[in-house]
């Protein structure tokens, strides 16, 4: 299914999260794939699902690095320009406040350690945005 499940990770989350509303769900997300369904952190707040979704920012499209090497294209200066999320910087934490997530920013191991404690502790939807 090459490329086919781009940014799936958070809707999944919802579906796993009203199937089963007595345990917490874990949503892991790239940066670049979760651009695809964003907006379903919305409905994460709506309906106050309790997941906790972690995004992995490396400010880039990986997955479609990934998917140029398997085609064989050639990964030119225009190519990789447009896989590149750093100008600017996509501020999680803000976007997931702004659907109604509330949400964390982790640079460091430890940081990340605490903030997930702290999301997994707390029911309803949270984010944490981990910086790679």
């Amino acid at each position: 299914m090459t490329g086919g499940a781009i940014g799936i990770g958070l809707p999944l989350a919802i579906g796993a999260a009203i199937a089963a509303p007595d345990r917490k769900v874990v949503g892991l997300q790239a940066d670049g794939s979760s651009m695809y369904t964003i907006q379903a952190l919305w409905t994460h707040a709506r309906e106050n699902v309790d997941t906790t979704t972690v995004i992995f920012n490396n400010r880039q499209y990986s997955i479609l690095r990934s998917e140029l090497k398997r085609v064989g294209a050639t990964e030119g200066p225009k190519a990789l320009d447009l896989l590149d999320l750093s100008r600017p910087n996509i501020d999680f934490v803000a976007l997931a406040g702004g659907l109604g997530v509330p949400g964390e920013r982790a640079t460091t191991a430890e940081e990340f350690t605490a903030a997930l404690e702290r999301a997994l502790a707390d029911r309803g939807p949270r984010l944490v945005e981990a910086i790679l």
